[in-house]
Formats: C-alpha cells, structure tokens, sequence
C-alpha cells in the first residue's frame, strides 16, 4: 500500500522496537537515513536499531554521534530505507524477504515489496524523504540527525552535481546546515580524503580501464587480486563508479565489481542519451536515470560480454 508521509509518520510513532533494515554495500543516503530515523525514533522513546549486511564504513558513522548505539530487542516492526528491491538487502533478504513491514525509497524501479511504501521518485536522495517524515512526527533535528541526512543527500548527490538535484534538495541542505550539519568536514571527508589504500585501487582501475563502441562505453572491473594487491575492499570502491563517466565521449560508464563467491555486480552511470534504471533493469537491477546497478550470478569475464552487447544496443 503507498502512502505519504503523514501516514508514514502516523504508523512509525503507533510502533516500537523497530529494525531498520539498509542496503549491501552500504552508501552514504541508505546510511544516513537508516541512522536518522532510527535516531529519530529513540527520541521518541523507542527501541529502534539499524542492521546491514555488510559493515558500516567509518568515515560514515564518526560523523554522527550515538549511531552504533544499538539496543538489542526482538524486532515487531521492519523498516527498509533506500532499499529499490529484496534482493539488495545481500545476505538480509534470506532473513527478511517478505517480512518488511514499510520502506522508505527515492527509486522509481521500487518492486513495492513492504506491506507500506513510502515512495518519492522525484527525491534525490531518500535522506530528504526522512528528512519530511522525521519532521512529522515532531522530532526535533539535532546535529547528529542533521549530519546523518545531509551525508545521504551530498553522497547521492555527487556533492549536489548530478542532475537529479532539485531546488527542493538544495532547500532541504540549507535547512539541514541550519540544524547544525557539519557541512564542509562531510563534503571533505566524503569527497576529498583517500585512503591510501583506496588511492592504489584507483590507481588499478585507472590503468585497466577499457573502453568499447567507438569509445562510448567505458569498463572498470575491480576484482579480488586487486583487492588483495592494494589491501583495500569492497567497501572503499562507492568513489570509482563516477570515474567511469567523467572520460569525456563516454556515454555509459560500468563498474564492475567481483565478489568472493566468483558472481559480480556492476554500477552503472550514464549520460542524458542513456537510461541507467532501464539498462539495470534488462539485469534484474534497477536505480535512477544516470545510476543504477544490477548483480549477476557469474563471472566477471561473462558479465562484461553481456553487459557491453547491452550497452551497444542502448547506443545505436
């Protein structure tokens, strides 16, 4: 059932001991709103704790004060934020699928899947959406909450450059800097401070970029011995995705990421000419106009034959 935020807002404090279930390999605005309304809720006096399937990355959670706080509880309400599909919640959905009680999304593909759906396609970030719902139900933003929302809206946002953002996100940011978000030390960490670890990734990836279709098609494949080699992960590799659309004559930029268990997923960024949510979706995978992503069960080397034919197609 799709409702709007009131309604959303109306449920979620009727509710208590409530699990907020993020996305595998989490970024920034599944992070963000996570945390925030789960910061939110515990205002309220409520038991509320935020779970993923994969590790929170520090740079996220040492910006926002008291998010690893997590109280143990049986959980009788389910919440998904930024979560487009199940099957995007990794290991969770083996756990979870089914059982979701109301989800929180920015992405037009959305399955609906929860038994409530709160759903805006026009948001650039879902951290705006909680932003609304947080408000609602009358909490008061403190600096913490104002960080974990504004890290959601300047990471999905490409620090406010993709074309996804509207005056609404920009109002929304301003509002959020009011409240006390630390904006300049987020955009700095989010966008300026490498690992050294991550450098040398980079690096790999920038030297064994490929490009297909007269140029217009650019492939970085991260795989486990560059892993292994540079002492870096999974989790560090949110920042190569963009590299693969900032060649200039590209039109469609993939990343392709190799798991452990030998399947792959791949990010997927594109130009105006390109629908990224429509070529995800011929995967299985969905997201946004210029970035989406799909998974697939095979190797990497197999993956990349499908996913170039694809793009060619696309392209003519």
């Amino acid at each position: 059932m799709k409702i709007n935020v009131e309604k959303c807002a109306q449920i979620l404090k009727e509710k208590d001991n409530i699990l907020i279930l993020t996305h595998a390999h989490p970024d920034g605005d599944t992070v963000g709103s996570g945390f925030a309304l789960c910061l939110a809720l515990k205002k309220l006096g409520k038991k509320a704790r935020v779970i993923c399937a994969d590790e929170f990355m520090d740079k996220y959670t040492r910006l926002i004060d008291g998010c690893l706080d997590m109280p143990e509880f049986e959980e009788q309400f389910i919440v998904s934020v930024d979560v487009a599909t199940e099957n995007l919640l990794g290991s969770l959905a083996d756990k979870y699928s089914g059982k979701i009680d109301m989800c929180i999304d920015h992405h037009g593909t959305n399955t609906d899947f929860a038994k409530y759906l709160l759903l805006n396609a026009d948001a650039a970030a879902a951290c705006e959406i909680v932003l609304k719902v947080i408000k609602t139900m009358g909490v008061k933003i403190d600096k913490p909450i104002a960080n974990a929302l504004f890290i959601g809206i300047t990471t999905d946002t490409g620090c406010f450059r993709y074309a996804s953002t509207t005056s609404n996100t920009y109002r929304a940011a301003a509002e959020l800097i009011d409240l006390g978000a630390d904006n300049g030390t987020i955009n700095r960490v989010m966008f300026e401070t490498k690992t050294k670890t991550y450098a040398a990734l980079e690096r790999l990836a920038l030297e064994r970029m490929e490009f297909f279709d007269k140029e217009r098609i650019c492939i970085i494949t991260i795989t486990q011995d560059m892993y292994a080699e540079t002492g870096s992960s999974e989790q560090e590799t949110d920042a190569i995705a963009p590299l693969t659309r900032q060649t200039e004559g590209v039109e469609i930029g993939l990343t392709i990421r190799e798991k452990t268990d030998g399947t792959c997923k791949c990010s997927v960024r594109t130009l105006d000419s390109v629908n990224a949510a429509e070529f995800a979706g011929a995967f299985g995978g969905g997201g946004h106009k210029q970035a989406a992503a799909c998974r697939f069960d095979c190797g990497v080397e197999e993956a990349k034959k499908m996913l170039v034919a694809k793009a060619s197609e696309m392209l003519k």
